[in-house]
């Protein structure tokens, strides 16, 4: 389609567009690197939305009444940093011209906490959009939570820009449907339907009919037939606020706008356009060749607005939250309490206690604890992905998450990667702590979002049950061999495996006060001893890591079993036969390699010593990294097949894991 040449006397309003369009061309063409063609086409949209809608405080971009913008379709992140900018956040010309540089706070994606203003990272496609749900949940919850009756004190929106890509992933349909179904009507999505992919035309894998498809999952839709008609635009977004069901706007838009040889064409969207072509737009649109970053004065004022306009928005709901406060004052603390991400006095003295117990599961040992805490800790909400009577994750007594009422208990469904990322839109409120359950072995289904938890470091849970081959008769579908070993080399993520309900209790407890990333939660399906203080006195020192569960019973030990999880029941009866025997042998409870690795050196000394070098692993899993702890003199007993159909206690014994077993590997080591 050709694109209509600008009049030569644009007016303010096309000047600001068009500083947005350039502003990404040059910082692309300055790199080298990067996407420019989404910026141009959807520019027009931005303008509108950044002008005339999105309520926010560029000098305080963390008030909580402000509305979320995520650029799910975060390629175009120029566009992003652009408006950030020129209306005043902290986020200077010279970092827009360092765009995608060593440092800069201009990344290739929006990278939550690297740059003031970016509500979330983005870049896998789909993410933003489905995000943007769990943003929407926590909207709803706590605005329940705070305001039960009587005007909204949180009544802030939540708007989206995706692409065709975001809405071919899985993640965003999931979410989607979610979304609907929960009549998250404070969420709004534009959709830049530009009818380019990276490979050609959308044609060649994407006709279905978008709106129809939104429909169905019970959205409001809407089309705008000109990504340029700013006023067509407006009367959009204004319909759409009014909607109690979420919103999907299309808006048709030219990928490349304003380029005379790469608009409408794959060629403008993941590469700079070049000197020439950039010049030839530049002439096209009526924009001075030089100086390149070209602010217009009058725009840089015009934008400039957002800063007296949102500092009088905070105010007045500040005022608001003033008289909210004088009539709700245990509201009130518990506001500040959330806000400030503090825990409440002595809550430690709600973990169950499991003294009296033989032998429980951990999964059950999870939903105890939190049930125990849930009562104390309304910021805590969370659910499973349709298999919470099997994670043990439903708050008892505590409504459901629905369309009509937003509470604690979630049913995310079958859709365990849009349970995640909702978790991480959740913590993004910086109040809640959101939690979600399923099979350990279905995190391959959610591993994106659960990514991104560890890039941004937010605070979510995941409560993952079956966590090894002992579940059983399900079989090599359900039993995960590799997934500890990739969660354990996710940066900025903790993976606790307890040993038995102490471990669960300890774990919990870690995970509630752990701020700086994902805390996964495995856990078994089968029914564990429970390891009393009374025989084990460090029973349950999570937060150690790994520590010496039961010592050697004549001197220095000779061996160092070293297990998690269901394992290490089994480790303590390999050392009564070891100890039998006249061999010293020391157990070690090692839930997390994480955590261990924090510790001190001298510590982790202390508890795996130089000097020993016979150490015998055991873990039902995959063996991967393990050599890190047993070094070049150990051994490790674990998995190098996937699961079998059979009985847990019969899978376990065939495929080695026997206090048998684990002794003789253990004698092995110690022979010359």
């Amino acid at each position: 389609m050709p694109v209509a040449v600008a009049s030569k006397k644009n007016n303010l309003v096309q000047e600001a567009i068009n500083t947005l369009r350039f502003l990404a061309v040059d910082a692309v063409e300055k790199a080298n690197s990067g996407h420019p063609g989404m910026p141009m086409g959807m520019a027009s949209i931005a303008h509108v939305l950044w002008t005339k809608f999105l309520n926010h405080n560029p000098k305080n971009p963390k008030w909580p009444n402000r509305d979320r913008f995520v650029l799910s379709n975060g390629h175009g992140s120029m566009l992003l940093y652009a408006l950030l900018h020129l209306t005043g956040y902290d986020l200077s010309l010279e970092e827009i011209k360092n765009f995608r540089q060593w440092h800069s706070k201009t990344p290739g994606h929006p990278e939550y906490g690297e740059t003031p203003g970016v509500e979330t990272t983005t870049g896998p496609l789909g993410q933003g959009l489905a995000t943007a749900v769990g943003m929407a949940m926590a909207q709803k919850y706590l605005n329940s939570l705070f305001t039960p009756k009587g005007k909204p004190l949180l009544d802030h929106h939540v708007y989206v820009f995706a692409g065709d890509g975001c809405l071919m992933e899985g993640v965003a349909s999931e979410a989607a449907s979610l979304a609907g179904h929960l009549g998250l009507g404070k969420m709004i999505v534009i959709y830049d339907d530009n009818h380019i992919s990276i490979e050609g035309h959308t044609e060649l894998a994407f006709t279905e009919d978008v709106l129809a498809r939104f429909k169905a999952y019970k959205w409001n839709t809407l089309r705008v037939k000109d990504g340029n008609d700013l006023q067509s635009i407006a009367k959009a977004l204004q319909l759409a606020k009014k909607s109690k069901q979420p919103t999907l706007i299309a808006v048709r838009t030219h990928i490349g706008y304003g380029s005379p040889n790469k608009v409408d064409s794959h060629d403008a969207h993941g590469a700079a356009l070049g000197k020439e072509e950039v010049a030839a737009t530049k002439q096209n649109l009526n924009w001075p060749a030089e100086p390149d970053f070209y602010i217009p004065e009058m725009v840089e004022t015009f934008y400039r607005q957002a800063i007296p306009k949102g500092e009088a928005a905070e105010q007045a709901w500040n005022k608001r939250f003033e008289e909210w406060s004088a009539h709700h004052p245990e509201l009130r603390a518990l506001w500040d309490r959330m806000a400030s991400r503090q825990l409440p006095e002595n809550w430690r003295r709600h973990l169950p206690d499991f003294s009296t117990i033989d032998k429980v599961a951990t999964r059950v040992a999870s939903g105890q604890t939190i049930n125990a805490l849930a009562p104390i800790l309304p910021e805590l909400l969370g659910g499973s992905a349709d298999l919470a009577p099997s994670n043990n994750t439903f708050i008892k007594g505590a409504p459901s998450f629905t369309k009509k009422q937003a509470g604690r208990n979630i049913h995310f469904g079958v859709r365990e990667h849009a349970m995640a990322a909702a978790l991480n839109g959740m913590a993004l409120s910086d109040m809640l702590i959101p939690y979600g359950g399923t099979f350990f072995n279905f995190t391959d289904y959610m591993k994106g979002a659960m990514r991104l938890s560890a890039l941004m470091k937010v605070q979510t849970i995941y409560v993952l049950t079956h966590d090894s081959i002992g579940l059983g008769e399900d079989g090599p579908t359900h039993q995960p061999i590799e997934q500890l070993a990739a969660f354990r080399a996710m940066p900025n993520t903790i993976v606790i495996r307890p040993a038995d309900a102490n471990e669960t209790a300890a774990a919990w407890a870690f995970a509630l006060e752990h701020r700086r990333g994902p805390v996964l939660l495995v856990l078994s399906r089968q029914n564990l001893p429970v390891l009393r203080e009374s025989q084990y006195p460090e029973a349950g020192r999570v937060d150690r890591g790994a520590y010496i569960l039961s010592e050697a019973k004549s001197g220095q030990p000779q061996i160092i079993l070293i297990a998690t999880g269901s394992e290490v029941s089994l480790a303590l009866n390999a050392q009564i036969k070891l100890e039998s025997e006249g061999y010293s042998t020391r157990v070690v409870s090692m839930p997390s390699w994480e955590i261990f690795q924090s510790q001190p050196s001298f510590y982790r000394d202390q508890v795996l010593p130089h000097s020993v070098r016979a150490r015998v692993a055991i873990e039902a899993l995959s063996t991967f990294g393990w050599e890190r702890w047993v070094g070049s003199g150990g051994a490790v007993i674990g998995m190098h097949s996937f699961g079998v159909s059979a009985p847990g206690a019969q899978a376990m014994e065939k495929l080695g894991f026997t206090a048998d077993n684990i002794a003789q590997k253990a004698k092995q080591l110690l022979q010359p």
